[in-house]
């Protein structure tokens, strides 16, 4: 969430990004409704002065019937003014949900399309193996009795993709524990303070790609990054001890509702995996570093395992709500012989930290927002396609990439 002083003071800026990122929103509206708030703040205050004075002249006797009358007219009036004060103020801070983050000046403008390309590492293979085909002959991955137990896109992995699934975790979990990266588990649902407030779209949303339980104000995680960002929700944190650094491993849920059009094949994209997640709160002038930082780190991951990618710059209308700026790294997919997505990290400057209020206690004394960014250690799922495509032998084996070997009991193939 932007700060609503923010917005008036920069009023082009936001207005601007809200269009490059395709949001529709009004700004001028939610200001205008803003200043009904602000004459009706005064009003309340007034009157609140007035009724102090009132109450304080009925003090140390019998108060006369017209103070008595005075203060109760004060005291109805001021009832109602105080219920339309917090019906508008709930509407003001409705419509600033609805305002995404400013995207900083290096962010390509346009679609998807328009994202740039700022690296390349690894060579492109000419062929590979396709990893449902590969996996399903194996007897590695059950999709048809997943959907008989719980629907479509669910699954069991089984034998060697179980393992390989675990060996890409620890040894996820190794990389961001060298990198300083404190490790935590997390629960696996959220209230709608902690979903909104992370920048997901609500229970009311059409766009909403969660699944929320009935009757309850929770709903299933899509993403780690929710619950470490609820994790210090209504705190006041120590610039001495910024910045901190975690790693969130959790069930992720989604309805994949937008994925109409994507590749979605096999578990390219599905309705529940597993996810080390990396997290950060920080200074906000130690927040641009560290986002090239977390980029570094995936990196680091995916040339370790030897797996072409290359890092593109997302494009405004293709970068959410709540980042300022995104890197995608993006797998060469040897089947499909183009790339695609397997990680992500993001800087959301304080548009998270606004929403859940977490603020810095600064050397002098002052409070300020900590900005909040988000990277993929390992999804998974995906990162499990990107190495049978890559890893996979025309023989019926799988090749081990040389940094697991110590997690599948050194074995070199599976």
């Amino acid at each position: 969430m932007l700060d609503i002083n923010f917005i008036r003071q920069n009023l082009d800026l936001v207005e601007k990004s809200t269009k490059e990122k395709g949001y529709k929103t009004d700004i001028s509206a939610i200001l205008k409704k803003d200043d009904e708030r602000k004459t009706l703040l005064t009003k309340v205050e007034s009157l609140r002065t007035e009724r102090n004075a009132v109450a304080s002249q009925m003090k140390g006797g019998k108060p006369a019937p017209e103070l008595i009358k005075k203060g109760k007219e004060i005291k109805l009036e001021l009832a109602g003014l105080e219920k339309e004060l917090d019906s508008l103020t709930n509407e003001v801070t409705t419509a600033l949900k609805s305002v995404p983050n400013v995207i900083f000046d290096d962010v390509p403008l346009g679609g998807e399309e328009c994202s740039v390309e700022v690296k390349k590492w690894g060579k492109n293979k000419a062929k590979g193996i396709d990893h449902l085909d590969f996996a399903t002959s194996r007897d590695w991955v059950d999709f048809e009795r997943g959907a008989k137990v719980a629907g479509n896109k669910f699954y069991y992995l089984k034998g060697g993709l179980a393992l390989l699934e675990n060996a890409l975790l620890q040894f996820g979990l190794q990389k961001v524990q060298e990198h300083g990266f404190t490790y935590m588990t997390t629960p696996d649902l959220v209230s709608s303070r902690v979903l909104e407030g992370t920048g997901f779209a609500p229970r009311s949303s059409e766009q909403s790609d969660e699944y929320f339980i009935e009757g309850e104000d929770l709903a299933l995680i899509a993403t780690a990054e929710m619950t470490i960002t609820g994790y210090h929700m209504d705190e006041i944190l120590d610039e001495k001890d910024l910045p901190l650094f975690y790693a969130g491993y959790s069930a992720c849920f989604r309805k994949e509702a937008g994925a109409y059009g994507k590749y979605t094949r096999g578990l390219f994209r599905v309705h529940q995996f597993n996810k080390l997640e990396m997290y950060c709160f920080c200074l906000p002038e130690q927040s641009k570093e560290i986002h090239e930082k977390i980029l570094e780190i995936e990196e680091d991951i995916w040339q370790s395992l030897g797996i072409p990618y290359h890092v593109i710059n997302i494009a405004a209308g293709d970068l959410g709500a709540p980042a300022a700026k995104k890197y995608d790294l993006e797998y060469w997919s040897p089947v499909n012989q183009k790339y695609q997505e397997l990680t992500s990290c993001s800087n959301c400057t304080d548009f998270q930290s606004r929403a859940v209020n977490i603020r810095v206690r600064k050397k002098d004394g002052s409070l300020e927002y900590v900005h909040t960014l988000n990277g993929t250690a390992i999804s998974l799922a995906r990162a499990m396609v990107a190495v049978l495509e890559n890893y996979a032998k025309e023989d019926g084996k799988l090749e081990v990439p040389e940094v697991l070997h110590p997690y599948l009991g050194n074995r070199e193939e599976l």
